[in-house]
Parts: structure tokens; C-alpha cells; sequence
């Protein structure tokens, strides 16, 4: 399987972290400048990059389900298709208090949902090596390998349980709310 070469925005990306990890970090400079003297390695001495898994479709049912109960709990569709900036900040700050509230006892009623970690945020965390970089994701000045040692800014949020509602066979998710006509 062959890969892609990264996009230029990538590559200067890379290009900027490799010039300042570069002053830091002398074995790396020595490295870099090994491969540049050498020119491109032969494929056979290059390390094989990494099998690529192939992208799952996620079903969209479960997704239209929650949000047509956030819409009916909670009408966070109708606030957030509202144009804000019409209303004073109190007006807001009043329909986000009644959406928020609705919202809330969607998620409390159909999901139970756990921080990542159990720590304070601010709290000094060390990431040790084979940390699950799905569920903790570094940020700032990362160099090197694990083990890393930072402040936890945010502790993440995990879905434990889901108790979506069962639908019937002829109910069309994607009608997340029905249109009203008074007579």
C-alpha cells in the first residue's frame, strides 16, 4: 500500500518543529544532517511506514436519534440556528438557560458519560510510555518520547453507557423535529 507525500501545509509544519527541535536537540541535528549528506535513504533501508487502518462508515442513526431528543428536550437546534446577534446578551443568556437544562437531562437520561482522567484540571500529570494517545492528547511543546510530564487542562469526557430509545421500523431519523400546525 502506498502512502501519500504530506500536504504543504504539513510539510511546513514540519518543517518549522524540525528547525527549532533542531537547535534543542543535537543528536537530532546530527541525524538530520547524516540524511541530507546521504541524500534520500534506499527504500529498503527506510523503515516501513505503519499499515494504514481503513476508515469505518459510522452509522448516522444513533447520531440523528440524540440529536432529534436534544432538539425535543432541550430545542438546541432551533437556539443554535437562531442569528444571536439580534438579542441582548441577557435574552441569550435566558434561552441558553432553558437549553442547557434540556440538554442536560438528555445526556443524564440516555448516556452516562465519565471524565478521562480523575484528576483537577491544573493538576500535574505524567503521561508514561504506551499512555492511549485516543484518549489523552498532548499539546504544546511535545519532543521526545513518554514519559511526559504537563498540567492537565482539560480532564476529557468518555461515553460509559448509551441508553438511546428503540425506534420503529418506519420512523425517519432524519425528520429531527416535525414541523407544527396549529388549527
Amino acid at each position: 500500500m502506498s502512502s501519500s507525500a504530506p500536504s504543504f501545509l504539513r510539510r511546513a509544519s514540519i518543517a518549522f518543529g524540525s528547525f527549532r527541535r533542531i537547535f534543542k536537540d543535537p543528536e537530532l541535528a546530527r541525524s538530520i544532517d547524516s540524511l541530507l549528506k546521504a541524500g534520500t535513504a534506499p527504500a529498503a533501508a527506510r523503515p516501513a511506514a505503519p499499515a494504514v487502518a481503513p476508515l469505518a462508515s459510522a452509522s448516522p442513526d444513533a447520531a440523528l436519534l440524540l440529536l432529534g431528543l436534544l432538539q425535543k428536550e432541550g430545542r438546541l437546534i432551533d437556539f443554535l440556528q437562531e442569528n444571536v446577534k439580534d438579542y441582548s446578551d441577557q435574552e441569550v443568556g435566558a434561552a441558553a438557560r432553558v437549553v442547557h437544562q434540556g440538554c442536560q437531562k438528555v445526556l443524564q437520561d440516555y448516556l452516562t458519560i465519565a471524565p478521562v482522567r480523575d484528576e483537577p484540571e491544573g493538576s500535574r500529570v505524567t503521561l508514561q510510555p504506551g499512555f492511549d494517545a485516543a484518549s489523552v492528547r498532548p499539546t504544546g511543546n511535545v519532543v521526545g518520547n513518554p514519559p511526559f510530564t504537563g498540567a492537565l487542562v482539560h480532564r476529557g469526557w468518555r461515553v460509559v453507557e448509551i441508553r438511546l430509545p428503540k425506534v420503529t421500523s418506519g420512523h425517519d431519523l432524519q425528520i429531527l423535529a416535525a414541523a407544527e400546525v396549529e388549527l
